[in-house]
């Protein structure tokens, strides 16, 4: 590379020519892919109609957006639940949960696709009344703790893959440490990609990565078939109003975790990139966009969307944030979802090599929180301040982790399951809002706003 990346940021990507965005752009694809796919592995949905709507889903993203944040938008983990309370996956001959419900996946889709239009009525809420007076509710006493749960909540997947075979998951982690580090030119700003390259070329030379799946795997083909749940809703006419309702009462609550971790994501964004995406294009354009992405996906069969923190750990790693890079992978996420082989490949990866990578990731969504509130310099004297963010913390690590995993309660007959996430969440904006003593005011200072700065020097 002639120039080297300015330690800015560089917000024009085409200087360094089409080559090297398309490297850029398939880095950003891999950073979402493993915990794209693991969505639909354990919820029974198309992993090709995943990646299909993934990919358009981030494309009506930035439309709506202006084309001006730099976030891809993946497979949700906070739905699962959701999909799990509807339409569990059934036994197979073995015993395993592992065949997918075709019956009542329909209506879980149906619930995520109502969730997605609260995103809606909050952007609604932004247009009407204003950034300043709603981030009222969400200040960094608030989104840093949640920041840092969403990343902490995601560990344990982290730690589970790279138990698989830790020697393959520390190549991914130490080619990662070493190109971001030592590395110059285009080494430096692909770490994620090559570390996913090395890690995997050594499991595969080493005998790790059973290849019979691709070898039989055909080039190209739909994302889904016809007849599959994927048009459920519109197959089947006879689908019962009552299980339709059930499924929203059930899985829209969840939404409210979703959209306070969105408005984390646009702070880290924001702060990664030292531009203030709340305020331009605003965080009204963002959230229609996830929650239309969320919509549309769920009404053709595939799991809701959600800004990604793996592809905002990417930015902060090549300091390349040019949209025009994420909507690449965009594009490339819905080529390759017609291509059953190439799915079969990136099934075949080993679990410890997404594990390795996503150690790094994962971690790096932690550091953003820790970062929200250093740099917001929230004044931990005040007990308000201590005791809201300690009730979000153990809240929503606590609850995740225990052995209810779920806080559940019946309204009307119907039982409503909300994750740790989302209690601690709700939990932190009611506290903030009543208790005494608020020290943030939105738009006074523009480095409190952005937050953070998730560039490795």
């Amino acid at each position: 590379m002639r120039k080297k990346i300015p330690e800015s940021g560089l917000y024009d990507a085409r200087p360094l020519g089409v080559p090297r965005m398309l490297v850029l752009g398939v880095q950003h694809m891999f950073a979402m892919f493993g915990a794209t796919v693991l969505v639909p592995a354990l919820t029974g949905l198309s992993v090709s109609a995943t990646l299909l709507f993934a990919g358009l889903g981030t494309l009506l993203f930035h439309l709506l957006a202006k084309g001006k944040v730099p976030a891809f938008l993946g497979s949700s983990f906070a739905f699962i639940g959701g999909y799990q309370a509807i339409a569990p996956m059934l036994p197979d001959a073995a015993g395993e949960m592992t065949v997918p419900n075709a019956e009542m996946l329909p209506y879980a889709c149906f619930g995520v696709a109502c969730a997605g239009l609260l995103y809606v009525v909050l952007a609604a809420l932004f247009k009407a009344f204003g950034t300043k007076k709603v981030m009222r509710f969400f200040p960094p006493i608030v989104t840093g703790p949640v920041i840092i749960c969403i990343g902490l909540s995601l560990s344990s997947s982290a730690i589970n893959n790279c138990q698989a075979n830790w020697w393959i998951a520390l190549v991914a982690i130490a080619v990662v440490i070493l190109a971001n580090i030592f590395g110059r030119g285009m080494i430096k700003i692909i770490p994620i990609l090559l570390g996913v390259v090395a890690s995997y070329a050594v499991a595969a030379f080493t005998g790790n990565v059973d290849f019979t799946a691709v070898r039989e795997a055909s080039w190209i083909g739909l994302p889904f078939t016809w007849d599959s749940t994927v048009f459920g809703l519109f197959q089947r006419p006879d689908l019962n109003p009552s299980l339709l309702i059930t499924a929203a009462v059930t899985i829209m609550p969840l939404a409210l975790a979703t959209m306070v971790e969105h408005i984390g994501d646009m702070c880290a964004i924001s702060s990664t990139c030292s531009r203030s995406y709340l305020s331009d294009p605003g965080l009204h354009r963002t959230l229609l966009g996830d929650g239309l992405a969320t919509s549309m996906a769920a009404l053709f069969g595939a799991p809701a969307n959600t800004t990604y923190g793996e592809n905002t750990g990417v930015l902060a790693l090549s300091r390349v944030f040019d949209p025009r890079v994420i909507r690449i992978a965009a594009y490339l996420a819905i080529l390759f979802s017609f291509s059953p082989k190439f799915e079969a490949l990136v099934a075949a990866m080993p679990a410890a090599t997404m594990g390795g990578v996503s150690m790094v990731l994962y971690g790096m969504i932690s550091a953003v929180g820790v970062r929200n509130v250093v740099e917001n310099k929230v004044d931990f004297t005040k007990s308000r301040n201590v005791l809201i963010a300690a009730l979000i913390l153990v809240l929503s690590i606590g609850i995740s982790y225990s052995d209810i995993g779920a806080v559940r309660f019946a309204v009307g007959g119907v039982t409503i399951s909300l994750s740790g996430l989302a209690v601690g969440a709700l939990v932190g904006i009611v506290l903030n809002a009543i208790l005494p003593g608020k020290d943030y005011e939105f738009g006074s200072d523009d480095q409190g706003d952005q937050s953070v700065n998730f560039i490795i020097q």
